[in-house]
């Protein structure tokens, strides 16, 4: 059935309406109105934005209090200098294009919250091994990024290092090595038999890698043909 005229007359009223420059205001008035608008919508995305990576919002979930009890075990929440590292200085990194898109797939945690795939401990040990190996692979793919917020090679003093400790950092300098090659359990338990799955997580990553480096000396081979031609 065909809309009325009255309710099709409404509608192109309200849609002139919209699109029809304004009479009453200046431009000028316009101008700054939508300046501060703009000011009122970063700040408060912004806001929220900040809001979500709090210890407090990240452990607002259920499911979320085993991973809760593990970093309270562990030297990032107590330790003698005082400097406590939180749940979103491991996991949000801090560069925007990467922030924005860790909070876009954090949308899966919500699903997995609201089905109950890790509602019980039983339940949450069955997936331990497949949750740590995603974080494995993100954290060797981006180079411990979010661990070298904190921690950098450049900036230690192997000097004052537990003899240890030195060694092993030089042997990682010298060998291309990240973070999380040598600390998979620095802030919660690891699952059974974790080592070799995380070698062969990062044994796929570095086959993807070499595939991705091929693909893009194929592409160049064949512009620098097609150039040539």
């Amino acid at each position: 059935m065909a809309d009325s005229p009255e309710k099709r007359s409404f509608l192109g009223r309200l849609w002139n309406a919209i699109w029809t420059p304004a009479v009453m205001f200046s431009s000028g008035f316009l101008i700054l109105a939508g300046f501060l608008a703009g000011i009122l919508f970063w700040g408060g995305f912004h806001w929220t934005l900040e809001l979500t990576n709090t210890e407090e919002f990240c452990v607002s979930c259920h499911t979320m209090e085993t991973n809760l009890g593990e970093y309270r075990e562990t030297i990032h929440y107590n330790n003698h200098s005082g400097v406590r590292a939180i749940c979103s200085d491991c996991h949000v990194p801090d560069e925007w294009n990467h922030k924005i898109k860790a909070k876009i797939m954090a949308v899966k945690d919500v699903y997995h919250e609201l089905v109950g795939t890790i509602s019980t401990p039983e339940k949450y040990e069955d997936h331990r091994l497949a949750m740590a190996s995603a974080v494995w692979k993100k954290m060797k793919a981006s180079d411990s990024r979010e661990c070298r917020n904190c921690h950098n090679f450049d900036y230690m003093d192997f000097t004052i290092q537990e003899t240890r400790a030195a060694s092993e950092h030089q042997r990682a300098i010298d060998n291309g090595m990240t973070c999380i090659d040598c600390h998979q359990g620095i802030a919660h338990s690891l699952p059974p038999n974790y080592l070799e799955t995380y070698e062969k997580v990062t044994a796929g990553l570095e086959d993807e890698v070499v595939q991705e480096h091929a693909a893009a000396g194929d592409d160049i081979r064949d512009f620098l043909n097609n150039s040539s031609n």
